[in-house]
C-alpha cells in the first residue's frame, strides 16, 4: 500500500466522520501494568488495577470502523468475545455528548472492555472548552493517555514543529493533574528529516517532556525505512503504547502494504517487543489494521490469533 495515500485517506476520514461519533466505542480490561485509572466522571479517582496479563492487548477501533457505524453494541460485544481486553477510540469520539459517553462507558463495563487511550485531533490539546471536554470525556471513559493522532494542518519547518511541541507540552501540563498523559502518534512522514540529520520524530522527542508519550505505529515506521528497535532503545520509558500494524513491500492489489495481517509483513516483532518491554516502557499493545482481504471482524480476529500465537512462542 502506498503510505502517503493511506495516511491521507485516514486523515480525511477523521476529518469528516464527526457525524458518526455516536457509533464509536471503547474500553478495555483491567491491567496491573497500568497502575492507576481515572474512573470518576469529572474527577480523578484512582483505583488499583488487576490483570492476569502484564500487557493488555487491545484494538484500535478504526480497524472496525464500518461495523461500528452499523452497530456499536454488537461491535463491542464481538470484539470482547474475540478476547480483546482494550479498545482505543479515534478522534470523532470527541463529538459525543457527556451523557452518551456515560452510556458507552456502561456498555464497555458490561462487556468487560477497557479504554486506556484515545486518538484525538488538535482541538483536544487546545486550551479552553475543547480541552476541558476532552479531559472530561477521557475521565468518564477511564482513559489515561490522550494521543494526538496526527499534526494539525499548517505545520511546516522547524518553527512550525517548535510551536506545536510547545503547545503539546502545555497540554501535558494541563492533563497531568487530571490523571491523564499527553502523547503523539507517528505516521510515516514524521520520520523525514527536519533539519540536518534530525528527523521530525527526533525533534518531537527532544522538545516534549519525558512523561510525554511517543505512541509507536510500527508499520509506518518500518515503511518509512526507520529502525523501530533503535527508536525504542533511544527513548527509554516513553513508548507506553505500541500500534501493532504490520507492513510488507507491494501494492494493495497484491494485498501487501498495510493490508497484510499481523505477522505477515517484514516487521521484526520479536526484537520490537523485546525492546518495548525491556526499555520502551510499554504498557499497552493495540492491534491496528487499515484493511485486509478479510472482513473487518475476521481481520481483527485473525490478527489477535496471530498475536496470541506469537506471544505463546516468545
Amino acid at each position: 500500500m502506498n503510505h502517503n495515500s493511506t495516511q491521507v485517506s485516514r486523515r480525511d476520514f477523521l476529518a469528516v466522520s464527526g457525524a458518526a461519533a455516536a457509533v464509536l466505542a471503547a474500553q478495555g480490561m483491567a491491567n496491573s501494568a497500568l497502575a492507576t485509572l481515572v474512573t470518576n466522571e469529572t474527577a480523578a479517582t484512582v483505583l488499583p488495577m488487576k490483570s492476569p496479563k502484564p500487557y493488555p492487548i487491545g484494538l484500535e477501533l478504526y480497524s472496525v470502523r464500518d461495523e461500528l457505524a452499523r452497530d456499536l453494541p454488537n461491535t463491542l460485544r464481538t470484539v470482547a468475545r474475540m478476547g480483546y481486553e482494550a479498545v482505543e477510540f479515534y478522534a470523532p469520539y470527541f463529538n459525543w455528548t457527556i451523557p452518551h459517553a456515560k452510556e458507552v462507558r456502561a456498555l464497555l463495563d458490561e462487556v468487560g472492555l477497557r479504554c486506556y487511550s484515545t486518538h484525538n485531533n488538535f482541538e483536544s490539546f487546545t486550551p479552553g472548552h475543547t480541552m476541558d471536554k476532552a479531559m472530561e470525556l477521557n475521565q468518564i471513559l477511564g482513559a489515561r493517555f490522550v494521543i494526538l493522532a496526527s499534526e494539525p494542518p499548517g505545520i511546516h519547518g522547524l518553527a512550525g514543529w517548535e510551536k506545536l511541541c510547545a503547545q503539546l507540552t502545555h497540554a501535558a501540563e494541563q492533563f497531568q493533574p487530571q490523571g491523564l498523559a499527553a502523547g503523539f502518534h507517528n505516521h510515516g512522514t514524521e520520520w523525514a528529516k527536519l533539519e540536518g540529520d534530525q528527523r521530525i520524530m527526533d525533534f518531537i522527542a527532544a522538545h516534549t517532556p519525558p512523561e510525554f508519550v511517543l505512541q509507536l505505529d510500527v508499520g509506518t515506521c518500518v515503511q518509512a525505512g526507520a529502525d523501530p528497535v533503535a527508536w525504542i532503545t533511544a527513548h527509554p520509558g516513553r513508548i507506553k503504547i505500541a500500534h501493532l500494524k504490520d507492513w510488507a513491500p507491494g501494492s494493495d492489489a497484491d494485498e501487501k502494504g498495510y493490508r497484510v495481517l499481523f505477522g505477515e509483513g517484514v516487521s521484526p516483532w520479536a526484537a520490537i517487543t523485546a525492546a518495548l518491554e525491556a526499555t520502551g516502557g510499554v504498557e499497552l499493545y493495540l492491534l491496528e489494521q487499515e484493511g485486509s482481504r478479510f472482513s473487518e471482524f475476521e481481520t481483527a480476529r485473525r490478527c489477535l490469533d496471530a498475536w496470541n500465537k506469537f506471544r505463546d512462542k516468545a
